[in-house]
């Protein structure tokens, strides 16, 4: 039995490796398996339309929730149910909205947290 040496992936992997929202893509990109290699093409030298939904948008969630600095849940919990473009992250940047203030806060104070026990295991670690 033979196998094919190009190795191939789902639309929506390849799109998560490229930080792109899946169904801002062309059909052509969603329809189709991407080959490890195609991937690797579409990085080094991105088409105009992957680099206009980089810029503008839609993006996904997980992108949506870093440029605001909160997490995916913080989204959620703030009622952001959809992907969001560039234009309307920066709106509730401007506009500082409530939700956003405190989940920017939560976010910031988890972080902290994080690090101040990844510190404390560190220092464990040393004194084993």
């Amino acid at each position: 039995m033979s196998r094919p040496n190009a190795q191939s992936m789902k639309p929506a992997t390849a799109a998560k490796k490229l930080d792109v929202y899946l169904p801002a893509t062309p059909a052509e990109f969603q329809e189709n398996p991407i080959t490890r290699g195609a991937l690797a093409a579409l990085q080094a030298d991105p088409p105009q339309w992957l680099q206009d939904l980089r810029r503008n948008g839609p993006h996904p969630k997980n992108l949506v929730a870093a440029k605001l600095g909160i997490s995916i849940a913080g989204l959620t919990r703030g009622g952001v149910e959809k992907a969001l473009t560039t234009e309307q992250i920066d709106a509730l940047l401007e506009e500082q909205p409530d939700w956003l203030v405190a989940e920017r806060e939560s976010y910031q104070e988890v972080l902290r947290e994080q690090r101040r026990l990844k510190a404390v295991r560190a220092e464990q670690a040393r004194g084993d």
